[in-house]
């Protein structure tokens, strides 16, 4: 297993156990809240019992202890007869069950109305019944305890999430610039390892020629290609973490040189195809921007087995200033589950990968060149297209 696959089954196990926690934790409550639900509505029916106890008897040892009973029992109520006029209430909030006139105070209308309608919205009503028939109707809603504990789970959740989430950002990004830190000291010191070598390499270049007059052998020419594509390998590091220059180029005539010296390396029976208008120019980094090409086609050979086609399309889109940089194989394609895996450090389908190159390609892309890269489209067992999207320098005004 390859460490993006196992980060990412790591991810949906602690999410699934987050799920969990979560539902536990709101199952608990809902537990709660109807525990207390039945509570209330069993003191709510005791307290209109009580309100009726009150019209049967005359006793003024037995109304004081209705009374007390009431008090105790006491939740938000209100009292209506059959035509919803209130008859009383208990509970409610004393700032807002008067208002002010200048010579009295009355009920609030307004505040009873709408306690009403909350309270016909919660529960239903307990009838109060005299010879058999309903005369009052008792509404109650939730107390403030039961109210604060239907939704302190959600607040509870909600802040944890937000902790988290602030947790998350500040340590991926701390961890994302110490590995861009690790990442642009070991590219400038490769760069700087690699000096040395190709220096000494084209000497003994020249030492050859000079020594068996080989001044035009080919396989000489070919060995100084390579040396001079080694000298550009160790520039491209060299300009990891620094900002680089991009200036104007035909995108044709990058990707055409880059392909000729790239299709003389694999197998003859891969065929490449560029269209596209030479006249298309972007701003680019020319040794920034081979690399780019360069693994997207050492992914595109390695994913055709045999023989097959690589096509480049270059299309500007004028209207947005971009070009379109359409790189399509013939080989085995990528499961849509992956398009996006695909460019994430560490992933490789291959046994010997490192899994860095569709990662870099993206990072070029996207920190260097300002622009996007992409699986377009692909089909198992037909083929893959990248799409590369570039600025164009149709506005380009040079620096002096």
């Amino acid at each position: 297993m390859n460490p993006y696959e196992y980060k990412r089954r790591w991810k949906y196990l602690l999410l699934f156990f987050a799920i969990v926690i979560a539902a536990s934790s709101l199952w608990y409550t809902d537990f709660l809240v109807k525990g207390i639900s039945k509570s209330e509505r069993a003191r709510a029916e005791v307290w209109s019992q009580s309100f009726k106890k009150l019209f049967d008897t005359d006793n003024d040892e037995m109304m004081n202890y209705l009374f007390s009973i009431r008090a105790k029992l006491v939740v938000p109520v209100i009292v209506t007869n059959l035509q919803d006029s209130i008859i009383t209430y208990a509970a409610l909030d004393s700032t807002k069950t008067f208002i002010k006139l200048e010579k009295d105070k009355k009920y609030d209308p307004k505040y009873f109305s709408r306690e009403l309608r909350t309270m016909k919205a919660q529960h239903e009503a307990i009838p109060i019944d005299f010879d058999g028939k309903p005369k009052y109707y008792v509404y109650y809603k939730d107390s403030n305890l039961l109210t604060q504990l239907r939704i302190f789970p959600y607040i509870q959740l909600s802040v944890i999430g937000l902790f988290l989430i602030i947790a998350y950002t500040t340590f991926s990004s701390s961890r994302r610039s110490e590995q861009n830190q690790v990442w642009v000291g070991l590219a400038k010191e490769t760069a700087h390892q690699l000096g040395t070598p190709i220096s000494s390499l084209m000497a003994w270049m020249e030492l050859l020629k000079d020594k068996f007059n080989a001044e035009r052998d080919p396989l000489i020419l070919q060995m100084e290609n390579d040396v001079k594509r080694l000298e550009i390998v160790a520039d491209r590091f060299s300009k990891i973490g620094s900002t680089p220059i991009l200036t104007r180029h035909s995108v044709y005539e990058v990707i055409s040189d880059f392909v000729d010296y790239f299709k003389v390396r694999v197998s003859d029976k891969i065929q490449f195809n560029i269209n596209g208008d030479q006249n298309q120019e972007a701003l680019i980094n020319i040794p920034l921007f081979d690399w780019v090409i360069e693994n997207i086609l050492k992914n595109a050979v390695n994913a055709i087995e045999g023989e097959g086609q690589i096509t480049i399309n270059i299309e500007e889109n004028i209207a947005k200033e971009q070009i379109f940089v359409d790189i399509t194989d013939t080989g085995k394609g990528i499961p849509r589950s992956k398009f996006d895996a695909i460019f994430q450090p560490g992933f490789t389908t291959r046994k010997r990968g490192w899994g860095l190159g569709l990662s870099l390609t993206k990072r070029i892309i996207e920190n260097y060149h300002k622009g996007q890269i992409f699986v377009k489209e692909s089909e198992l067992g037909k083929g893959t297209t990248f799409r590369i999207i570039i600025k164009s320098s149709l506005n380009y005004v040079p620096t002096t």
